[in-house]
């Protein structure tokens, strides 16, 4: 903002410097007065009417009354309040225009906007699609001109990504060779374009960059969900639970991230009959206790199977706090706590009581579906710790 008002400035002062110049630098000699000026015209007057009456073109009459009113004029033109220099007033005009510049100058820059907003303005106007892959394809012209410009193949494969060019992408990146030696996203982003030009299969370089990019960052958010994933494509269910465990612990909590990523922690842990992590209850109250299967229904139970326990308000539909685990070995244990909210800003904790019920779906589905074995609804005392929940129904 400063680079652009000092300069705006300095040409303001230019400007009105030339503009002014002549009242600002008046002429050394000094101006000719309006009565000097009345008088020298008078004169000239009488001179030529007194040629006129000498070489008889008037009367004498008639030349005595032109002279009485060319003197009363004269003394009328000539008074002492109108005694003043015709350029006596340059201080006054340069200073009016100083004014007046000053003003409209003001009035246009807050009317029209300063040059912050309109440069925000303008930085705000969406770029299209068009657009977009218009400079994309210049960029890749410039690149192929500057072929030993590592960093712009990395940034003109990640500009690929975004277009949905995968095959490009690649091809790009393969071209920023040690660039992205160093950077475990881009890694992690190579990684994931070869696996999606080969159907998915992490097998060969894919898994061979996503490890390298965990050994610079065994913390890298998009390397973990790839590691996870590549091992569940290869059936390790173990592993993929360990590194999206590793992920979710890196995820704001109640938000639709880590819902997914806790739902395919849920499904491989199912798949792999893996022993489901108890969430460890935060502070406030709760609900806890054990969960029961009907004997009669124990041989309803499917691998994959998905327990959700759901608590809500006395009298309401909206869940309040939800649980799912994979169905394993019955009777199990369970938590709902304030980390299970729907809506974190009403939380299981600002409850006295709430009505709590079992059930063990196919799907996982929210919505309950016809073959769902149920619990019994209970209205439970929040910060109970004993509570026994029996799945012995069949939604019908």
């Amino acid at each position: 903002m400063t680079s652009f008002l000092i300069p705006a400035f300095l040409l303001l002062v230019l400007v009105l410097v030339l503009l002014l110049r002549p009242f600002i630098f008046p002429a050394k000699s000094s101006a000719t007065s309006r009565r000097q000026m009345n008088a020298t015209i008078y004169r000239e007057e009488l001179d030529k009417l007194e040629a006129e009456h000498t070489a008889g073109v008037i009367t004498s009459t008639d030349y005595e009354i032109a002279h009485a009113e060319m003197r009363q004029r004269l003394f009328q033109d000539t008074i002492e309040e109108d005694d003043r220099e015709v350029a006596g007033s340059s201080k006054k005009t340069a200073i009016g225009l100083c004014i007046f510049i000053v003003l409209l100058s003001s009035a246009l820059y807050f009317s029209l906007g300063d040059v912050v907003r309109v440069a925000h303005n303008n930085s705000e106007k969406p770029v299209t699609q068009e657009g977009f892959e218009k400079m994309v394809a210049e960029f890749a012209i410039k690149m192929e001109k500057d072929p030993g410009n590592l960093k712009g193949w990395a940034m003109l494969a990640r500009s690929y990504r975004i277009l949905g060019r995968d095959e490009d992408a690649a091809k790009a990146y393969a071209r920023a060779g040690s660039f992205i030696d160093s950077d475990p996203q881009l890694l992690a982003d190579y990684a994931d374009v070869l696996a999606s030009n080969a159907n998915g299969s992490f097998v060969g370089k894919p898994s061979q960059l996503i490890n390298q990019a965990l050994k610079l960052d065994p913390n890298n958010m998009m390397a973990l969900w790839l590691s996870g994933t590549a091992s569940y494509n290869a059936k390790n269910y173990k592993a993929a639970v360990q590194s999206w465990e590793k992920l979710a612990q890196q995820l704001p909590p109640n938000t639709d991230e880590a819902r997914a990523i806790q739902g395919s922690i849920a499904e491989a842990r199912s798949k792999g009959g893996l022993t489901a992590s108890v969430p460890v209850a935060p502070t406030g109250k709760g609900i806890s206790g054990k969960i029961e299967l009907s004997a009669d229904l124990k041989s309803k139970i499917n691998p994959g199977d998905i327990v959700m326990v759901i608590a809500r308000k006395p009298g309401e539909r909206m869940p309040v706090a939800v649980l799912k685990v994979p169905a394993t070995d019955f009777p199990m244990s369970f938590i709902l706590n304030d980390s299970l909210a729907m809506n974190p800003s009403a939380p299981l904790s600002q409850l006295s009581e709430a009505s709590v019920e079992v059930r063990i779906s196919k799907t996982g589905m929210a919505k309950p579906e016809v073959g769902d074995l149920i619990s019994s609804v209970q209205t439970i005392k929040v910060g109970t710790t004993n509570v026994r929940l029996l799945v012995d129904q069949v939604r019908q």
